[in-house]
């Protein structure tokens, strides 16, 4: 019989999973980073659209966020009006993987999660 590995998680500051997990557990993060792979780069307007409930201040903090972890890279032009565009940067691409493996799994198993929410609460 094969033992498992015990695991130890840190304080956040020390902890990769909790650092992590903080950042990109939010509502927000993960459909900016999927909109951003499945769209390439996109202006501040496009990507508030194609997120459109998302309100501009969550979506500015949301790329701020994914900017200062490396995860979403900021070109500003200097032109009148100023332009803004977003981009995935290649740390970002090489988490969307991952990411796209969670959303497949979601996919596939919305149905019965659903089913089980509905029997718990009856």
């Amino acid at each position: 019989m094969e033992t498992k590995k015990l695991i130890e998680f840190q304080t956040i500051d020390s902890c990769p999973i909790r650092n992590v997990l903080s950042r990109l557990g939010d509502k927000w993060s993960i459909l900016v980073l999927i909109m951003l792979q499945a769209n390439g780069t996109l202006r501040f307007n496009d990507l508030h659209r194609r997120i459109s409930d998302i309100s501009q201040r969550m979506l500015t903090v949301t790329l701020r966020s994914l900017e200062t972890d490396g995860l979403v890279y900021r070109q500003a032009y200097a032109e009148i009006p100023p332009r803004v565009e977003y981009s995935l940067t290649e740390m970002g691409e090489g988490l969307l993987p991952h990411i796209q493996a969670l959303v497949d799994w979601a996919a596939e198993h919305m149905p019965l999660i659903i089913e089980k929410r509905e029997e718990y609460t009856d």
